[in-house]
């Protein structure tokens, strides 16, 4: 399998995480979070959308330049892929405790260990392709941020 087919099938499940998270994201957009105290800092909702598109898009792009690697660093780029997964899987339950569940409090203790497993995730992939790693940098400052925004309004509605 080609370099690009790996992109592809990787956009394609990252995009979809992406969607169903819009799927349990967007009915509580209108409802639930226009009632919650937001910080100063909380950006417009029209920015999510493009800035987890480019986010998920990264991602997957880093995910396949790994998975590439996988007849020279067999077991390093399994462990790899496994964290990438499981960070993945979190990425997609903090919609759903948020939104769905709509419970911040459990969302934030979620979003910590997602950015946990985002660095891990980007260590591994670092020592494997250095561009993967450096693909997967403004995920973590933007889950950093999201984790921030999370604490906030978790504070200011608690």
């Amino acid at each position: 399998m080609n370099k690009f087919v790996k992109i592809a099938i990787a956009l394609v499940i990252c995009l979809t995480v992406g969607y169903s998270a819009g799927v349990v994201t967007k009915p509580s957009i209108a409802t639930w979070y226009v009632t919650l105290e937001k910080p100063v800092f909380n950006p417009p909702n029209w920015i999510f959308m493009p800035v987890w598109t480019m986010l998920y898009i990264l991602m997957a792009i880093a995910a396949a330049l790994v998975w590439d690697r996988i007849k020279e660093q067999t077991e390093e780029v399994k462990k790899a892929l496994l964290f990438f997964l499981i960070q993945l899987t979190l990425n997609a339950i903090w919609s759903y405790l948020f939104f769905g569940l709509k419970n911040p409090m459990l969302a934030l203790i979620e979003i910590i260990l997602l950015w946990l497993l985002i660095y891990e995730t980007y260590l591994k992939f670092i020592k494997i392709n250095k561009t993967a790693g450096y693909l997967l940098i403004p995920y973590l400052a933007w889950v950093g941020f999201a984790s921030v925004l999370n604490a906030s309004i978790w504070w200011l509605n608690k």
